[in-house]
């Protein structure tokens, strides 16, 4: 993939753009899983870029200080960003590991998650590394966990539809859904079931960009 990345995210600086309206949706539903999950809280973010999304939610969040969050960033610019920004913010329970969030390996040693990010992920990889993704989340999040995803539609068609059919695939229940029709963003928060895989799958690769 050699989409440059650090550029990508200037994007979000831009007013009104997808991005920057995204963005606060994100935060919005970031905000409800955080207010409805009893605490310790655990969430872990996966393609994590600047952190953007989490780590100003998590400073204006009560409990903020005490949830243990991982940020997987595999661009080493953008993780050591979201290093700086939680230190300003004083979020001493967030570690940012510069990773690679489609490696199965790299999720071997972390405890499971109350609450999941997964934005910017499924519009850059294929259908199957979408379905495979999906299919894992439960082996990284404890039963009832909230999972945050992202993605965009194009002008022929919305890939969002096949998310979201591949989450009640998995036994997701949809919590909410935001899909505005004059931008191509769409972000979707959905309920792990209370049953369902514990172990990753045996796959190096839970996806791949492309």
């Amino acid at each position: 993939m050699t989409r440059d990345w650090v550029d990508w995210h200037e994007g979000y600086d831009v007013a009104e753009s997808s991005l920057a309206r995204r963005l606060v949706v994100v935060r919005r539903y970031l905000s409800e899983a955080l207010a409805a999950a009893p605490p310790p809280v655990r969430l872990l973010s996966i393609c994590a870029g600047d952190g953007r999304d989490v780590l100003p939610v998590l400073a204006s969040y009560p409990a903020g200080r005490e949830v243990h969050a991982v940020l997987v960033e595999l661009t080493p610019e953008l993780a050591d960003r979201a290093r700086a920004a939680a230190a300003d913010l004083d979020l001493p329970a967030v570690e940012v590991r510069t990773a690679d969030a489609g490696a199965t390996a790299t999720y071997a040693a972390l405890e499971p998650a109350d609450i999941l990010l997964a934005c910017g992920v499924f519009g850059n990889v294929t259908h199957e590394d979408m379905c495979r993704t999906v299919a894992a989340l439960p082996a990284l999040t404890t039963p009832g966990a909230t999972v945050i995803w992202t993605r965009g539609r194009r002008p022929d068609a919305d890939p969002s539809q096949e998310v979201r059919a591949q989450f009640r695939a998995e036994g997701f229940t949809e919590l909410a859904f935001t899909a505005p029709g004059d931008a191509r963003f769409r972000v979707g928060m959905s309920r792990r079931p209370p049953n369902g895989g514990t172990a990753l799958p045996s796959e190096p690769r839970l996806f791949t960009f492309r």
